[in-house]
This record gives structure tokens, sequence and C-alpha cells, in this order.
């Protein structure tokens, strides 16, 4: 399978059949939706895969990236990635992956919160609930930040007491929740 970034860069696929990359149709309606927040944000990509989200970030002007995938070869795919797109930047840019499952790397103390947290679990682990709590929680996200849940349409989660839907889009199969914090609980 060929994976390219919207600008044309091809990107190196994940191994084997176990990643489910976000379809290029959805990258570019999460980019646009987001766009007035990437100039210089901070971006974190939980469940990474091939990174091809986080590098869709950093073509758009993140000024940091983070990705999680528990995966060691989807972590090493993401590395690949990300630093094939950070060496084409006419920025200066920080970019950091980490192999780890997403629970246990957001148990951690925080070191820094972000703008942008992205989360595309496999949609049947039935880990939404636990990685909008442990966001919540570990103080991850920035006051006015958001949390966008890639989803199936057919099941989306349920979204936390401590989490205010701002939106839903859907596209086919694949839907996104963009999530804020409650007052409360930032």
């Amino acid at each position: 399978m060929s994976l390219r970034l919207s600008g044309g860069r091809r990107l190196q696929s994940p191994p084997g059949h176990t990643a489910r990359p976000t379809p290029a149709r959805v990258r570019l309606a999460v980019m646009n939706i987001l766009a007035p927040r990437l100039a210089g944000c901070r971006w974190l990509d939980l469940c990474c895969g091939s990174g091809v989200m986080a590098c869709e970030a950093l073509q758009r002007g993140a000024a940091s990236v983070v990705a999680v995938d528990q995966d060691r070869r989807m972590a090493a795919v993401a590395r690949a990635n990300l630093e094939a797109v950070q060496a084409g930047l006419n920025r200066t840019a920080q970019v950091q992956v980490h192999a780890s499952t997403v629970e246990l790397w957001l148990r951690r103390p925080a070191g820094e919160s972000f703008d942008l947290i992205y989360a595309d679990p496999p949609y049947a682990a039935g880990i939404y609930g636990a990685i909008s709590a442990l966001v919540a929680s570990g103080g991850w996200l920035a006051a006015d930040g958001l949390l966008v849940l890639e989803c199936a349409t057919g099941s989306p989660p349920d979204v936390p007491g401590c989490w205010e839907l701002a939106e839903q889009r859907r596209y086919g199969t694949t839907s996104l929740l963009l999530l804020s914090q409650t007052r409360q609980s930032r």
C-alpha cells in the first residue's frame, strides 16, 4: 500500500495488515478543521501507526510532534516518516516517537501539555474512555486545546463527563469527535 501526505510526499507504509491508516480524505478534513490551530502547536499523536497524522501536522506548521504506538515496528516506521518530513522543513521542529502502550505512556508525569491531541486507537479496542480519562487527569492538554478522537461511525465512544463535545464529523465509516475539557476538569 502506498501512503502519501496531502502535499504528495511518499511515506513508508506500516508492515503487515495490522494498521488502518486514516483515509486521505479524513486526514485532509482534519487538517482543514484544525488549520487555525496548527502553526506553532504542540501535537500529540496517540496510537500513531505510520505517523501520517503527525506528519500532516508537522508539514502544516506544528512546532513539536510526539507520536506514541505500542508496536515497535510501527513506531520505527513513524520515526522514519517524521524524520523525513522534518528534514524537508525550512524551519526547526521537534520530533519524538515512543514505543509504548498509550495507557502506560499517559500514566507517566506530563512533561508538557499539548495544544492538539489526536487519538486513533484500533476501533474495537475499547480504550477511548481510558485515553480521555488519562489525558484529562494527567494534564496533557493545554487549557484551550482539543482532543480529537477518530472512531468508527457506527460505534462512537461516549463522551466522558469531564469533556465537552465541541464538534462531531462523519466521513463514511470514519467519524471524528473534537473534545474540549470542561472548565471544572482543567
